[in-house]
């Protein structure tokens, strides 16, 4: 008997299953509350507009500044500066994050403005031969004068109020063109300032100089001037230096004379503005990662057809 009752009881627990597991429940991910967005008005000096370079000061209390997504640098005062292409266009979306995730939100509209193109007879046949001595030579310019570009230093020229870097008649302007039969050739990126070989040029605002050496083929004898932020000013076809590459300048100050050195049709002083990107860290930079700026957006205007 005692034997038959422990047989069933063996035969009891080995045919028991244990209980099923019940399977573990998550909570369900709390939703993730979008930023607010609130509409306001940045204090921006400059003008919205092609070309046009625009400076200010983010809000107290800004951790990181955007243009249409892409990030702006700040300075420890919170100050920045960006820029729109000759063919920008359209809206563009500035926000200012805030620490506590709020945004700071203005929408910008880039005014267009109206081009001096010139329609030309198209060239004659061309044989589509190389010049590959030519090509090594201009690849190491143009990589000399990236460089230069590229810089984004503390300098602080560019919060200054810019001025004319030479006396003289108005001979070129920004984003003006030519066509050669159906052939677009690039932009005029820069004013153009005729005057007598030997004129003197000064720095429009405070700066570094990044570059000063030539005759370059096409730009002639060049200078570049870092006035910070990755703003640089450029100074072609002179005829004479009268700084040195590394030599900080005051606005004013004089940088050498012009000239008509390189491609040019006679004295005159190219002055283009370059500014980098928002969100470029590397180097070397590309054309895309260039904004062209118009100088003359930054100064007094012209009296009858000369500067001020």
């Amino acid at each position: 008997m005692r034997l038959a009752l422990l047989a069933l009881l063996m035969a009891g627990c080995a045919g028991s299953a244990p209980p099923a597991a019940v399977p573990a429940t998550r909570a369900a991910p709390a939703p993730v509350a979008p930023a607010r967005v609130i509409d306001t008005s940045f204090a921006l000096n400059g003008v919205v507009t092609q070309g046009g370079l625009l400076t200010g000061v983010a809000p107290e209390g800004t951790v990181a500044l955007r243009l249409d997504g892409m990030d702006i640098r700040l300075d420890a005062a919170r100050r920045f500066a960006f820029g729109f292409g000759r063919d920008a266009g359209g809206l563009a979306t500035l926000d200012a994050v805030q620490r506590d995730g709020t945004v700071l939100r203005q929408v910008l509209r880039v005014a267009p403005r109206s081009w001096k193109i010139d329609r030309l007879p198209a060239l004659g046949s061309v044989t589509g031969e190389t010049n590959p001595e030519y090509e090594a030579l201009r690849a190491s310019e143009t990589a000399q004068l990236r460089a230069g570009k590229a810089v984004v230093s503390a300098e602080t020229g560019w919060t200054q109020r810019f001025i004319w870097s030479a006396a003289g008649r108005i001979s070129g302007v920004y984003g003006s063109q030519r066509i050669l039969g159906t052939v677009e050739r690039q932009p005029h990126y820069g004013v153009d300032i005729a005057a007598p070989t030997g004129t003197p040029i000064v720095a429009p605002a405070d700066g570094v100089v990044v570059l000063a050496r030539g005759p370059f083929s096409l730009e002639g004898n060049a200078i570049m001037l870092d006035h910070g932020r990755g703003l640089v000013s450029l100074f072609l076809h002179l005829s004479k230096f009268e700084v040195s590459e590394g030599q900080r300048v005051r606005q004013g100050e004089r940088l050498g004379r012009i000239g008509t050195t390189g491609r040019s049709t006679g004295p005159h002083l190219h002055w283009g503005m370059t500014l980098v990107q928002p969100g470029v860290v590397a180097t070397p930079i590309s054309a895309a990662d260039e904004v062209r700026i118009d100088p003359a957006l930054l100064v007094p205007a012209p009296v009858n057809g000369r500067t001020p």
